[in-house]
């Protein structure tokens, strides 16, 4: 079977909201081995949605609707799904008993807008929405569906767990899921990550193996489909053993695994302290610290411009060698591991350059180094910039460089 997602509302197209609701329904049709080739967003308006849901109809399925079953003159999904099928609306006695009801509960007066909630195209399957005034429906053509959901998020989601998905599974007979595990990697670019397992991201059939790029990090997707998960594993784990002989260390978690928490559990493990001073990263390295793990995070220092830094390192008698900027960080790292008293000191010592507008992969130079009483190891990375990207950048290449060296000790 396949699919296609409809969210509507003016106020998607206008960037008042984001439409999250989209990607959360794209997992979970993916999760029951619903193929999902298009997305659209539409707004509130009768000849695009007209235009929209008939072109929906000819090309998936199912359809399913998010959004415009409200009870305001711009919530037109309803009627718009009536003309599409050539069917009246109507209203169901029941549903308008559970919203007048709704509303007496909560002390309100429902208003005659309200009535619409409880109109639906002729024939139409009627979904009770617990958590909400606007019930969901379905609409059987022929051989299709179209679901129309609210567009308030828990609403939607709670409708498409436990209403949606099993109508879903019975009326197409679906017996297959798509199950994927996702290798996380660090220290790799995206392109170095296709030379390492392109031959095999190429010939993937089922499981399929996919690529994702995020700033500092690259994900390797390994999908299946099968009847359940016990036999989705057995066609994964083939691959995902060639991959990870391939990718080696570079691996550091699966799944919902962070590098944060990789490290909170190398720290724990060896109950090792550590503390942090960074420059233009703004704190990102010591709040994702503090996110790993509170209780062996000492401290955390950002220093501004170098004669703060310069003030920092005589208040504490400690000696700056500032002959190049890999000394610089190790004397920063030295520095935050006295002042801290904790077993390993961590520094980034970054130098912007270039447009300060640029957000991403910065034309400054990144200089990291960690330190303990029994040794150090230094990075030095070709981008630095005060962007989210590059920030983030950071603080991956720390944890990696955290990473080594604890799992090095």
């Amino acid at each position: 079977m396949n699919a296609e997602i409809v969210a509507i509302g003016s106020e998607l197209l206008l960037g008042q909201i984001v439409d999250s609701n989209s990607a959360w329904i794209s997992r979970r049709l993916a999760e029951n081995g619903i193929n999902l080739f298009f997305k659209t967003i539409v707004g509130d308006n009768p000849e695009r949605m007209n235009a929209i849901l008939k072109n929906s109809l000819e090309r998936a399925d199912i359809v399913i609707t998010s959004g415009g079953i409200g009870p305001t003159k711009d919530d037109i999904t309803r009627d718009i799904v009536g003309k599409v099928t050539n069917r009246n609306l109507l209203t169901d006695q029941e549903s308008l008993n559970d919203i007048e009801e709704r509303f007496r509960k909560r002390g309100f007066i429902p208003t005659k807008n309200n009535d619409r909630q409880a109109m639906f195209p002729e024939g139409s399957i009627i979904i009770k929405n617990p958590n909400g005034t606007a019930p969901s429906f379905i609409v059987e053509e022929k051989n299709k569906s179209i679901i129309c959901l609210p567009g308030v998020p828990f609403e939607m989601k709670w409708l498409v767990e436990n209403e949606v998905i099993p109508y879903l599974r019975k009326r197409y007979e679906l017996n297959e899921i798509i199950h994927y595990k996702v290798l996380k990697t660090i220290d790799l670019g995206e392109s170095n990550v296709d030379h390492l397992i392109g031959d095999i991201i190429e010939k993937s059939k089922n499981p399929t193996v996919g690529v994702l790029a995020h700033p500092g990090q690259v994900d390797v997707r390994i999908a299946a489909k099968a009847k359940n998960k016990k036999e989705a594993d057995l066609l994964i784990n083939p691959v995902k053993k060639e991959i990870t002989s391939l990718l080696k260390d570079a691996i550091f978690g699966e799944d919902e695994e962070t590098l944060e928490k990789n490290i909170g559990k190398l720290l724990s493990t060896n109950n090792t302290t550590i503390s942090t001073i960074e420059n233009i990263s703004g704190g990102a390295i010591s709040e994702a610290f503090q996110n790993s793990t509170i209780n062996l995070y000492s401290q955390g220092i950002t220093v501004g411009a170098n004669n703060n830094m310069v003030n920092l390192f005589n208040k504490y008698d400690v000696n700056l060698d500032d002959s190049d900027p890999i000394k610089i960080a190790l004397s920063q790292a030295y520095l935050i591991k006295k002042i801290s008293s904790s077993n390993i000191g961590l520094a980034y010592y970054g130098i912007a350059s270039g447009e300060l507008k640029v957000e991403n992969l910065g034309k400054g130079e990144s200089y990291f180094a960690i330190v303990s009483d029994s040794g150090y190891d230094t990075k030095h990375i070709r981008s630095a910039g005060i962007g989210a990207p590059d920030k983030r950048r950071a603080v991956m290449n720390a944890l990696s460089l955290t990473r080594k060296f604890l799992i090095n000790k």
